[in-house]
């Protein structure tokens, strides 16, 4: 199997929704919003096996500061090889002269997870939102 990386925007909205569904993200229920929205954000990066998208990192920036990861997924089949590392280290190079980059853990995986490729979990922090649904 031979990944490729691309910061290109080639993916089709169909691509994104086979993606999002394979981690049961809710945002796969909107395929032509996701795509707006990552087509208008600023850093994507994407991982294909040939032309299956199988892996996809983005990152919401203020041009100078700070740099949020909004998505970062692997389609399960994939997980466990090395992509997910693989395109955080692609956002941890671009970043790199930002004074942060910020990362949201949901669950005790993820914090473990995050940890190994370098983030720092942050005690006493906590995170709100608002779903509209």
């Amino acid at each position: 199997m031979n990944i490729t990386y691309t910061n290109q925007k080639n993916f089709s909205a169909n691509d994104l929704q086979q993606l999002f569904q394979s981690v049961n993200w809710l945002s796969a229920n909107y395929p032509d919003r996701l795509k707006m929205a990552l087509d208008n954000c600023e850093t994507v990066f994407t991982a294909w096996d040939d032309k299956k998208l199988v892996g996809l990192v983005n990152a919401i920036d203020d041009s100078e500061l700070t740099a949020y990861v909004h998505y970062l997924c692997v389609n399960p089949m994939y997980q466990g090889q090395g992509i997910g590392s693989e395109l955080l280290n692609k956002i941890k190079i671009k970043y790199q002269n930002y004074l942060y980059i910020i990362v949201i853990a949901e669950n005790e995986p993820l914090i473990k997870y995050y940890s190994r490729n370098g983030f720092q979990h942050i005690d006493g922090r906590y995170v709100f939102e608002i779903q509209n649904v």
